[in-house]
């Protein structure tokens, strides 16, 4: 069975590529904070639609990656990069629908569900650039994919760490009209991020050529052409998780419209405690990752005892970390939110403290929550997982409508949906492992 030390060397490196790339959305909130607190709020705003579009890209390379872990585990090493490059060729595809589809809905329907016009305008400025960023996205996830995959993740750190330092530099450069290039504002943002996904796609094929045995694990020009019974079967597994993330997020970008139409404080606010929210997210979501891709090469070597202790490794180093970072935010608040708040605004730093420690204090449950449901798509049971995810978000939506949007309560109390969410999510996962037939399912 994987040791905590074994479970450290995968998620360490998920932990730091994900920091880096986390580095790419602060740092534009940062910079954009000193443009104004409206092209602030929209990127936050913009961010999660584009999120919310592209996670179907992402749910489908889940679906990969699992297959590439079970492939992995079973030694079926020739049978990897076909997984990568018919994963790679769908996601085009996908991503030209994308980019057409998001594209016309930013244009000719966001606006009806937005209060603000100087907030959509921005959002819409922001995502008319943005979006060309699917296409490259579409590569990095199956990269992603592939490294996960076979348990081989330091690669991920270096890769986000190019991404990091070419969105500083393009953020920098294009949002204040910095060394001679035009002042740009939220636009240059949205450009600096898609000019960094294209290094991202870059240094992914320079490392991998130079690196990986391709003829080992299976990559040849043989494969660059469409083979669907290969895509048949990475669907089989991924249509549950690209719809699970889809609905998810959606779901998540609706609980952002419906802040929006309480004030644009108010999504400034709800952005700067997102912000945080994904900085947490940075260690649980590394430690779901590596629960994800452990019990894939687990159950792929047929050893389906070790499977619970391992999950409930995976969530002791989760909840470990958690701790440390409550504790750190929770000392000092005020201090790390001034860094985020647009202005070094005081009011709004004050305002900004109770949603974040509600946020704080949902944390144990939520990490480990994460690493047992990322546990059962690693089992290759998706389309549990998706059913699970369904119910935890009906009792979501009906949780959000009725204090956001019905009561109209405080950007404080609505921040108490993700208990909602991390806590049922929570019951039924323990309930999974524990009374259903998971250990004899073959992909």
């Amino acid at each position: 069975m994987y040791t905590y030390r074994d479970i450290w060397k995968v998620s360490v490196p998920i932990m730091l590529g994900l920091l880096a790339q986390n580095i790419v959305q602060l740092t534009a909130t940062y910079f954009l904070g000193m443009v104004g607190p409206v092209e602030q709020g929209a990127s936050g705003l913009a961010g999660i639609y584009y999120i919310a579009c592209f996670v179907i890209c992402f749910g489908f390379s889940i679906g990969g990656q699992i297959l590439i872990s079970r492939r992995n585990g079973e030694k079926n090493y020739d049978k990897i990069g076909t997984i990568v490059i018919q994963g790679v060729l769908f996601l085009l595809l996908l991503a030209t629908v994308l980019f057409f589809g998001s594209g016309f809905i930013s244009h000719n329907i966001l606006s009806l569900f937005m209060k603000s016009q100087e907030v959509y305008e921005a959002v819409d400025t922001y995502l008319s650039w943005r979006i060309y960023g699917f296409f490259f996205a579409a590569i990095n996830v199956m990269f992603r994919a592939f490294y996960v995959g076979i348990a081989r993740t330091s690669v991920l750190t270096i890769n986000a760490v190019v991404m990091g330092v070419v969105n500083f530099i393009g953020d920098y450069t294009l949002i204040f009209g910095n060394f001679g290039f035009p002042e740009l504002g939220i636009a240059g943002a949205g450009i600096a991020a898609v000019i960094s996904e294209i290094a991202s796609v870059l240094f992914f094929i320079a490392y991998t050529i130079k690196t990986v045995d391709l003829k080992k694990y299976g990559f040849s020009i043989d494969h660059i052409r469409f083979k669907l019974s290969v895509i048949k079967n990475i669907l089989s597994i991924s249509s549950f998780t690209m719809a699970q993330y889809l609905i998810s997020m959606s779901i998540w970008f609706i609980f952002f419209i419906a802040i929006e139409q309480h004030s644009e404080e108010a999504l400034v606010i709800t952005n700067i405690v997102r912000n945080f929210y994904m900085v947490f997210f940075i260690p649980m979501n590394a430690f779901a990752t590596t629960a994800n891709t452990l019990v894939g090469n687990t159950m792929g070597a047929s050893r389906v005892k070790d499977v619970v202790p391992l999950v409930k490794r995976i969530a002791l180093l989760s909840l470990s970390v958690i701790l440390v970072l409550m504790v750190v935010t929770v000392s000092g608040a005020e201090f790390w939110i001034s860094f985020l708040a647009p202005h070094k605004d005081a009011a709004l730093i004050a305002a900004t403290v109770a949603p974040l420690l509600v946020v704080v204090f949902m944390l144990p449950v939520c990490s480990v929550a994460n690493v047992a449901f990322n546990a059962i798509s690693g089992t290759g049971n998706t389309r549990d997982a998706l059913i699970m995810e369904i119910v935890t978000l009906i009792l979501y939506v009906a949780y959000m409508y009725w204090i956001v949007i019905y009561k109209q309560s405080s950007v404080t109390v609505a921040w108490t949906v993700e208990y909602v969410y991390w806590g049922s999510l929570l019951i039924f996962s323990l309930l999974y492992f524990k009374y259903a037939k998971w250990q004899k399912k073959r992909i």
